[in-house]
């Protein structure tokens, strides 16, 4: 233990002596520890962000869409005939056991207008249930009820970007706007969600009773007055879902006397392994920028071994001296080992410093999301010596087992 305190503080004193030339031995870990710090945070943040969109999107979340229809030889695309309905959906809460939550919706672009204000929304027109699946809750206020839906109510929840348009710092409750001319009171406000896995903003929207959106605001087809546009299913539980979505296929088919072999007129997507597709790929950027951006201590290492190797040849009577008087080969080789070591740790507290500086940079700067994990830090530091142990020792070694006599010649 002595003899190791004594070889660093002979590696410092060294070290000192040539500062400017530590220090841009350094830099190459430096730059490598806060280079692999920002990337590994940009990517986790990245991937945390994704992870709270799926999130904010509803839990266990199914979605049923009208499909394509075939008429007079040509296939319509997916969506362009309403072939849900109401009926199908409380068809599907009552006969699928898996199935947790439904909620039928109607959904249309319209402008609403609040005195002197105007603003292009999504208005969707759904059941109470909807709330429930979506995972949305209310900021203030009280939602819409079955008695709503039943008497085609004009009330509304409204989305906090809607309300700052219409509104601004107005209290919003209670208040009445036009939505295509007909009047709404608002009778809740959603709290906010921010973007979706999309890009969508999912506070722009404005939900009101399905049977108000049908009849007052967006239409309906008079050849089917209980048509729908999609049905949104949150299942019972995540090993579920499968389960869910045969038993809502086989049910639908049925009711809408499909033949087998021939196509569903619907589609039936499980969003949530869309989502979780998008977050393993976050997370394999992430891997990826923490390995491209590892190579810059790989470089670093590098730089340390030169210098040392230098060092060693500009010491070589120093060396021989040190033997001549007594001194092993493990003296002379822990004294050049720790000279490496520490040149790798002081680098690589600095370039924590750097690397925290550099992701908050990023983030007040370019808006993105970063997370800086407490692992990738220690990773870095860690792998930052294991660097100057690697690529110090070749020197150590070479510097060990110099001859003495040899060495003292040495001019």
């Amino acid at each position: 233990m002595k003899n190791l305190v004594e070889s660093a503080r002979m590696a410092l004193a060294a070290l000192s002596a040539n500062r400017m030339r530590s220090l841009l031995t350094m830099l190459g870990i430096i730059i490598g520890v806060a280079a692999v710090i920002a990337m590994v945070s940009v990517g986790s943040g990245a991937t945390e962000r994704i992870s709270e969109q799926i999130a904010s999107m509803g839990s266990n979340l199914i979605v049923i869409m009208p499909g394509s229809l075939t008429s007079g030889g040509m296939r319509m695309g997916s969506g362009m005939s309403l072939t849900l309905t109401e009926e199908d959906a409380a068809a599907i809460a009552a006969e699928c056991p898996s199935v947790a939550q439904v909620a039928p919706m109607v959904r249309s672009s319209a402008q609403v207008i609040q005195g002197n204000n105007n603003w292009a929304t999504s208005v969707i027109g759904t059941v109470p249930s909807y709330l429930e699946v979506r995972d949305l809750t209310l900021e203030r206020g009280e939602p819409f009820t079955t008695q709503d839906v039943d008497s085609s109510a004009r009330v509304a929840l409204l989305g906090e970007t809607v309300v700052q348009n219409l509104f601004g710092g107005m209290d919003p409750i209670g208040q009445v706007f036009r939505i295509r001319n007909v009047p709404f009171t608002v009778s809740g406000v959603l709290t906010p969600k921010g973007q979706s896995p999309m890009g969508q903003d999912q506070d722009d929207v404005i939900l009101i009773p399905l049977t108000t959106a049908k009849q007052r605001v967006l239409g309906t087809s008079q050849a089917n007055a209980h048509s729908i546009g999609n049905v949104l299913v949150e299942a019972t539980g995540p090993g579920q879902m499968d389960s869910a979505i045969d038993q809502m296929t086989q049910l639908l088919r049925q009711r809408h006397r499909i033949q087998p072999g021939s196509d569903d007129d619907f589609s039936v997507r499980n969003l949530s392994e869309v989502f979780s597709a998008q977050e393993e790929s976050a997370s394999v950027m992430a891997i990826l920028l923490g390995a491209i951006a590892s190579v810059s201590l790989i470089v670093g290492g590098i730089g340390i071994m030169n210098i040392m190797l230098v060092s060693v040849t500009e010491r070589t009577k120093e060396i021989g001296i040190r033997k001549a008087i007594g001194a092993r080969m493990s003296d002379i080789l822990s004294q050049f080992l720790v000279e490496a070591v520490t040149l790798s740790l002081v680098g690589g507290v600095a370039g924590i410093v750097l690397g925290l500086g550099g992701s908050w940079a990023i983030s007040a700067i370019a808006h993105w999301s970063t997370q800086v994990s407490v692992s990738a830090i220690a990773l870095a530091f860690v792998f930052s010596a294991l660097v100057g142990v690697f690529f110090g020792y070749y020197p150590a070694r070479q510097a060990a087992r110099l001859d003495p006599i040899l060495a003292l010649r040495f001019e």
